[in-house]
């Protein structure tokens, strides 16, 4: 049964900086792509950053991009969210997510395209 647990989520100052982590119980964890959503209260759950089961290729929403670093340590089966210059607009519920199941680039950005996910951590800016 996979497993993943989220960490590092806190109230933070507009202009700071977060680091979250998901830690999965996967045995073949680098074969997964891994990805970031969020859900801010009233809105749907969308897409913050995905990284390819290789490491190799990353993706970002728009509104994150240049601010947030999405990585993954597969030795220690940890994906990161490195958040930097956050905005008050940024205040959500941080979901991570991994698929084993690659069927295009589309699949990176779909919470319908991701069979495991995290508990979820809070994630507040204050302006």
């Amino acid at each position: 049964q996979v497993q993943l647990v989220e960490s590092g989520g806190g109230l933070v100052q507009a202009g700071g900086s977060l680091r979250l982590s998901c830690a999965a119980s996967i045995r073949t964890f680098s074969r997964y792509r891994k990805g970031w959503f969020r859900q801010a209260p009233g809105k749907e759950r969308e897409f913050v950053a995905a990284i390819s089961s290789s490491g190799g290729t990353t993706y970002y929403a728009d509104s994150v991009k240049g601010r947030f670093t999405i990585s993954r340590d597969n030795a220690k089966n940890t994906v990161y969210l490195q958040m930097n210059s956050l905005k008050p607009e940024d205040t959500a519920v941080y979901y991570c997510a991994v698929d084993e199941r690659y069927t295009g680039t589309g699949s990176y950005y779909h919470v319908d395209e991701y069979e495991y996910w995290g508990q979820g951590t809070q994630v507040t800016v204050s302006s």
